[in-house]
């Protein structure tokens, strides 16, 4: 039997709900783990994107490109279910047209909200034929608050796991799940949220240490994934003993950036791509042929100070670095897939 994850809560780092102007709200199916976790805004907001993994399940992100005319969005929706579970992003559609929320399309009583869709898979965790769907999203939206955000295997992080590159061999992967920090400098607020469902090991960069990813048969020993692969290039082995579980679409790792500082589209582009090196301290291997890794930036432009986007680019990689090892310490753990705090 597992802990209830309210009771394992442990303190909370910060927050993307810091910044002013951002909710967050989670719906949890029950039946299997999956589940949805929207982010509403109190004002449209400017948004970029990096698109970097091999397999992006998204809906809308392509218009984030510096060369789309369109600058802000209404709302972002991280779900489960593999490509199907992006059916869910219209539940928030519909939730937002309904609280009048979204662009005047220039038709009497018609607004078009721009929900950005972003979907991991969590297909392998109970019957996959239980996805996300329109009503879970719109249960997420109605939840959506500007309290602290619950971490680990709630919402979207419900179904996350992590270091399943060698499953077939018989090394088991673990439990990944969500986990969010803010760093505050004076007045400016850079915040981050992330769902690690990595194919890789999840590190403390600050060590070196494997936190979660991939186990030994023993269940408890790391196999460290970046090692094997680099023995999985010795050919004389048997073929059988390097298969690799790396089809696209199988992991991703999505991480949202908020900030009050005010930007452009282009400044947040960049902001995104600097926020993937912190991924990359955190995640190792990262951006596999299977990964469809994503970072999504949001600005609410509460604020126009003098700090240059280098600085605020280094402090989203710190900040996306150490949700994605929260995403994994904060985690419920289910029968097959352990979480780090079952292995201490």
């Amino acid at each position: 039997m597992r802990a209830s994850p309210v009771a394992q809560q442990e303190g909370s780092a910060g927050s993307l709900t810091d910044v002013p102007g951002v909710r967050v709200g989670h719906a949890t199916d029950t039946r299997r783990p999956t589940g949805c976790t929207a982010i509403l805004f109190d004002q449209a907001v400017t948004a970029g994107a990096d698109y970097d993994g091999s397999a992006p399940g998204e809906m809308l992100g392509v218009m984030l490109q510096p060369v789309s005319p369109l600058e802000r969005i209404h709302g972002i929706l991280l779900t489960g279910g593999g490509p199907m579970g992006l059916e869910a992003v219209s539940g928030a559609v519909r939730y937002l047209e309904a609280t009048q929320v979204g662009y005047d399309w220039g038709v009497p009583n018609v607004r078009i909200p721009i929900v950005v869709g972003a979907v991991i898979d969590d297909l392998s965790l109970g019957d996959g034929r239980i996805r996300p769907d329109a009503d879970l999203a719109r249960r997420a939206c109605e939840a959506a608050t500007t309290a602290p955000v619950a971490e680990g295997s709630f919402g979207v992080g419900a179904g996350a796991t992590v270091g399943k590159m060698f499953r077939s061999r018989g090394m088991g992967g673990m439990k990944g799940g969500l986990g969010t920090v803010a760093m505050r400098s004076g007045d400016v607020i850079v915040a981050a949220l992330s769902v690690v469902n990595c194919a890789g090991d999840v590190l403390d960069w600050r060590t070196g240490r494997i936190v979660a990813g991939a186990r030994q048969r023993d269940g408890r020993t790391f196999v460290n994934s970046a090692a094997q692969l680099r023995r999985d290039l010795d050919t004389s082995t048997p073929r059988a003993d390097r298969r690799l579980d790396d089809q696209p679409f199988r992991a991703t790792t999505l991480t949202i950036i908020a900030t009050n500082v005010t930007l452009d589209k282009t400044s947040l582009t960049k902001l995104a791509m600097m926020t993937n090196t912190g991924a990359a301290r955190a995640i190792n291997p990262y951006h596999t042929n299977g990964d469809g890794d994503q970072v999504l930036t949001i600005s609410t432009s509460r604020i126009t100070p003098n700090v240059s986007l280098t600085a605020l680019g280094a402090v989203a990689a710190d900040a996306a670095s150490q949700a994605i090892l929260r995403g994994v310490e904060q985690a419920i753990g289910l029968d097959t897939w352990p979480a780090v705090r079952d292995l201490r």
